[in-house]
């Protein structure tokens, strides 16, 4: 389980096709410190295994099922990563929780700069937008975020400075990919309630 608190700004080194999967090595001095084989690491909100790891840089593996669903398809070397190492229990939850299984991926649509913050409105896909609700939690490229504004096809966030400035969101632009990831306790509601209904 993560939190969606970025630990730092990776980048991809390398990347091998495999058929039907691809292998990605990845720096980061941060994650990578004490990292073993079968480890988890978020990378832009998406939970991989740790295949092989060498100094600050670690390998892993992508099935075509996640390169299909999350927007690591997109990833080249030199592309920068967001990069969270699984909450230990008894940590503080500074995000809220996240699994790392992205739910499907949106688009940047607009940026709106202000002095201090800047509001970047995100795309949103039709069957995931009944689970984001205003000032509710939603996870962007691993990014534990609140939302200003609920739409039917979109969703706003405001960024503070340290994000834009630690993670790839102050780097994305209009039109560029981003994973998303649902409150996983608003899909557990849904589920339960449709099965009270069913009941009656």
């Amino acid at each position: 389980m993560f939190t969606g608190i970025v630990e730092e700004l990776g980048e991809v080194t390398a990347v091998e096709n495999l058929g039907d999967a691809s292998r990605f090595r990845l720096r980061g001095p941060v994650v990578t410190e004490g990292a073993k084989h079968g480890d988890s690491i978020a990378v832009n909100g998406v939970c991989l295994t740790v295949v092989d790891h060498e100094g600050d840089e670690f390998t892993a593996d992508v099935m075509a099922e996640t390169l299909s669903r999350s927007s690591l398809g997109a990833l080249a070397v030199g592309s920068r990563v967001n990069l969270e190492r699984p909450t230990a229990v008894g940590d503080r939850l500074g995000g809220h929780i996240v699994q790392g299984h992205v739910d499907g991926t949106g688009e940047v649509v607009e940026r709106t700069p202000s002095e201090h913050w800047e509001i970047v409105r995100i795309s949103l896909p039709q069957d995931l937008a009944r689970y984001v609700v205003e000032k509710g939690s939603i996870t962007v490229d691993g990014i534990s975020l609140t939302v200003v504004d609920a739409g039917p096809d979109h969703f706003t966030v405001s960024l503070i400075p340290t994000t834009l400035a630690l993670t790839t969101l102050g780097r994305k632009q209009p039109g560029d990919p981003v994973n998303l990831e649902v409150d996983i306790i608003a899909k557990y509601v849904e589920r339960m309630m449709a099965g009270q209904g069913a009941a009656r």
